[in-house]
């Protein structure tokens, strides 16, 4: 799926559940930082694609569709506990690529159990949301799905083809356009660094040409973390692939946000994998985080040889 900033789960929106033998498990691994108050629903278990080469989130977790039988026990249970539910997330990695009928059944059995609910979302890969017709995407607006979370990682092709990524970034481009057209919400994720030190230019370049066509309305990017178990480490270690340095990664969002040209979007680089923690709208703060970005590249206070201090996960 994506390395996207997730948030493992500890607490009881997404813990095991205990009501005796009948309790249908609610253990889902990650939800967006978004979704923070959000109730969790483990509708799948793991990715179906689960191949990206720098995503630890799923590793060792083989993917399982969860029967509707399953799932519609899991919905009574959880309304029994959260009742007054006004938001959902449905995990884990792509639920949008189940079909259409699945999709609209869960979220009309969803709108019958939770009678406050206001909004659904779910991460969706680009080719789960191309499988769908405009009409399909459109009928799932209705019954109150509102925000899709998809990594484009990079508008690159050749760093989406290194990292093992499924769709193109002219898919993903489609993809994110047909579920905006239909009056669905797209959170966007980048990774900082994902082309190393080789390709960092076209990254930058080709990234901010992919968003300008999205027009995405969230927008988050993070910078990427060689996480043990997964072959991006892999290729860290064995010197197949050179991280940026902290200098390099502030390079290549500034380089990423000056040609930048969208009219309506949240802007989020705050993570703590980010050197230079930043939270603007676009159009209106562009300029100021260029600026901001210059000054902190000409201020001698980056590491300029080594990536840094970087968290072990995201």
């Amino acid at each position: 799926m994506r390395y996207d900033g997730a948030v493992p789960l500890a607490n009881g929106r997404g813990d095991r559940l205990c009501f005796g033998v009948m309790s249908i498990l609610n253990e889902a691994g990650f939800r967006p930082p978004g979704e923070a108050q959000s109730l969790i629903l483990q509708i799948d278990v793991g990715c179906p694609w689960n191949r990206c080469t720098f995503c630890g989130m799923y590793k060792g977790m083989s993917y399982r569709r969860r029967p509707l039988a399953d799932i519609w026990d899991l919905i009574e249970q959880e309304a029994k506990r959260h009742s007054d539910a006004r938001r959902i997330f449905l995990a884990d990695g792509d639920v949008m690529s189940r079909p259409f009928t699945d999709l609209r059944a869960i979220l009309q059995a969803l709108l019958k159990h939770f009678p406050q609910l206001t909004r659904v979302s779910m991460y969706a890969n680009g080719a789960s949301i191309m499988a769908k017709t405009e009409a399909e995407l459109a009928a799932l607006r209705l019954l109150k799905l509102h925000t899709l979370y998809m990594g484009l990682e990079s508008g690159d092709d050749e760093i989406l083809r290194q990292c093992e990524k499924r769709e193109t970034s002219a898919e993903m481009v489609a993809a994110c356009k047909a579920a905006q057209s239909a009056g669905l919400r797209m959170s966007v994720m980048i990774l900082l660094g994902l082309g190393g030190i080789a390709r960092s230019e076209q990254h930058a370049v080709h990234t901010a040409e992919a968003l300008n066509r999205m027009q995405p309305r969230l927008l988050s990017a993070l910078r990427v973390i060689p996480v043990a178990g997964t072959k991006l480490h892999d290729a860290v270690r064995n010197g197949m692939f050179r991280s940026l340095t902290e200098f390099g990664v502030v390079r290549e969002l500034r380089e990423m946000i000056a040609p930048l040209d969208l009219v309506a979007t949240v802007f989020r680089a705050n993570h703590s994998s980010n050197v230079v923690p930043l939270e603007a709208r676009f159009p209106r703060d562009k300029d100021r985080m260029v600026a901001m970005l210059d000054g902190v590249l000409s201020s001698n206070t980056l590491d300029r040889e080594t990536a840094g201090t970087m968290p072990f996960w995201l």
